[in-house]
């Protein structure tokens, strides 16, 4: 498994809601702060400019044009950025067909959103190596978000059985495809492990840490995955990933020894060894190290936290407290 596809499968996104969005004529419209959630957001048909509080241009979203909001600022969107915005919390309670909201009789703009909130602790892990806003254009080669963001439409559109699952996994589609396209056009973007992706050499290394967390990895080993020397390596991947070779591995096998503590019920005796470690004591000190308590506390405190999100993600699933489209 590639490393973007590890990282997400830890953090596990979860589509809170998925919904299709029409206006007509001038309109425009104010969204509150998205509860830390990830924003997504694609133009099937007309334009429209987006607005995100704290970024200081606003962005002219085109047909096929894609966007993420990972740190779930509150944001605007508009067909005239001269009009007195609506509150969303009032356009999308009136009543809707399917989940499609229609504004001023629809017709010359639609969209289909979703928005996403990450598992636990770590959601910081990806949402730090991304800017407030992304913007993906829509251009040749992009038939794939593209087909993504057309058959959720239809999906919104037609009702059909089974049609729930379906648009949960065209929401995943489309945020993990925004996410490549953003590596394709900036690699230079940041420093961060999602930005090293993007590098051949630094991307060899990383896939071959998260394949084998628990192998003893050297130095050597990892440049030569790489095809570089080791001074070398070692310069470049602090430069590129922001952290040496070592304490990335060792971030790395500690937020999986977290994901298996608070959803495995393995024991320590189990989870140390098969990251690495030959002793629980050796373990122990690495996990405090890395994620600020030893593994008993973590378990603890995330098997209360998950009993809270449990009755948080009833409320949901049940449309209570969720304003946006």
């Amino acid at each position: 498994m590639d490393p973007l596809s590890h990282v997400l499968s830890l953090l596990k996104p979860r589509n809170y809601l998925s919904a299709g969005f029409e206006a007509g004529g001038d309109w425009s419209i104010q969204f509150p702060d998205q509860q830390k959630c990830i924003k997504t957001g694609a133009v099937v048909s007309g334009a429209c400019w987006l607005s995100v509080e704290g970024v200081d241009d606003p962005i002219y979203l085109n047909t096929g044009d894609c966007f993420l909001l990972p740190s779930g600022r509150p944001f605007r969107l508009a067909s005239d950025m001269a009009l007195e915005p609506a509150d969303a919390g009032k356009v999308f309670s009136a009543p809707r067909k399917g989940n499609i909201v229609s504004y001023n009789g629809g017709g010359d703009f639609f969209m289909v959103s979703t928005r996403f909130a990450l598992d636990g602790n770590h959601a910081s892990l990806l949402l730090r190596m991304l800017p407030p806003v992304l913007h993906i254009r829509d251009e040749p080669g992009q038939a794939t978000l593209r087909w993504s963001m057309e058959r959720m439409m239809q999906e919104l559109r037609e009702q059909q059985p089974g049609g729930y699952l379906v648009v949960q996994h065209l929401a995943h589609m489309i945020l993990v495809q925004a996410l490549r396209l953003h590596l394709a056009e900036g690699t230079k973007a940041g420093v961060g492990w999602l930005f090293a992706l993007a590098d051949r050499q630094m991307s060899a290394a990383m896939t071959a840490m998260h394949d084998e967390p628990a192998h003893r990895w050297t130095l050597q080993e990892l440049a030569g995955r790489a095809g570089m020397s080791r001074s070398t390596f070692a310069l470049k991947f602090r430069q590129t990933v922001g952290a040496s070779p070592m304490n990335y591995l060792a971030q790395w096998r500690m937020l999986l020894a977290g994901d298996r503590l608070e959803h495995s019920g393995d024991p320590i005796s189990i989870i140390a060894p098969s990251l690495g470690y030959e002793s629980e004591a050796a373990f122990s000190t690495a996990f405090k190290r890395v994620m600020g308590c030893s593994p008993r506390q973590y378990g603890r405190t995330r098997h209360a936290a998950s009993s809270s999100h449990s009755d948080g993600d009833a409320d949901h699933a049940n449309g209570r407290g969720l304003v946006g489209s």
